[in-house]
């Protein structure tokens, strides 16, 4: 069999379990069997395929097709500028958090050592892209998961910043350290209500701990603005991805806790998503 046949047997399964993107979706995976680039397999469509790669394909393709998202099939993903390995014990980096980055630079000069805290570090792409920028800069990265810690510190490794970041296992709650000049966090903002409306992509794959923001999903945004407080220099800023439905709340809390809003940014869709204040 060569990559033409087995691209379109892998299409065809794809777009009858109602996948997404079943013909990019196959060509990543083929990319992955055969560890070449995409680019590879259109300019090569009629090089035949070994019977274990062939296996494998399927074993892959069958994965895909109960819904596991590509990004843990391929155990990576690109975020900003950067490719970040990925597991199920991880959320999958998303666009949309590239607004954390993308407002955070504007308030680190590249010619100056700023100290920065990642609550809820996840995979580590966020605080990992902002020292790969900006690489004076020193940081701590926190997360209640253990496993997400390994994630994020193999993925620190891969970018060569293990000796930039500081990796703790620890909830907000109980971190003690301060004097930051930037905060940075994509915490769990997701309703429980709306967490059963997620697509099963997201619903049954990824982890909950990384979604799941309680009652009304606004439990840890407040946890983060209320610690955040202490935890801050003054006129350090707070920058918070929010869901888009938590504006108003935000701002309020906000407020509460003595933060001057600079700017609230919105995500491709258009939809508020990521808030940025300044501890007075």
């Amino acid at each position: 069999m060569n990559y033409n046949e087995i691209l379109k047997i892998g299409e065809n399964v794809l777009k009858k379990s109602k996948i997404q993107n079943p013909y990019l979706d196959t060509q990543l995976i083929l990319s992955k069997v055969i560890n070449r680039k995409r680019e590879h397999l259109l300019l090569n469509t009629n090089e035949k395929l070994t019977n274990n790669d062939i296996i494998k394909f399927k074993n892959y393709l069958l994965r895909r097709q109960k819904k596991e998202p590509i990004a843990y099939i391929l155990g990576f993903k690109y975020f900003w500028k950067y490719k970040f390995l990925t597991n199920k014990s991880v959320l999958i980096p998303r666009p949309d958090t590239e607004l954390i980055v993308e407002e955070s630079l504007n308030y680190l000069p590249s010619d100056k050592s700023k100290n920065i805290l990642d609550v809820g570090t996840g995979s580590g792409c966020i605080v990992i892209s902002l020292l790969k920028d900006r690489p004076k800069c020193v940081a701590t990265a926190i997360d209640i998961s253990i496993k997400a810690i390994n994630v994020a510190k193999t993925n620190a490794k891969l970018h060569q910043l293990e000796n930039k970041i500081n990796f703790i296992n620890i909830d907000i709650d109980k971190y003690k350290s301060s004097n930051y000049d930037l905060i940075i966090s994509n915490p769990p903002y997701i309703s429980d209500v709306d967490l059963n409306r997620l697509d099963d992509d997201i619903k049954f794959h990824e982890p909950k701990l990384a979604l799941s923001g309680g009652f009304d999903g606004f439990r840890n945004i407040k946890k983060v603005i209320i610690k955040s407080r202490k935890l801050l220099k003054i006129n350090g800023k707070l920058i918070l991805e929010i869901g888009h439905k938590q504006k108003n709340l935000s701002i309020k809390n906000l407020r509460e806790n003595g933060f001057y809003i600079n700017k609230i940014s919105k995500d491709f869709s258009g939809k508020d998503r990521c808030i940025v204040s300044t501890k007075l």
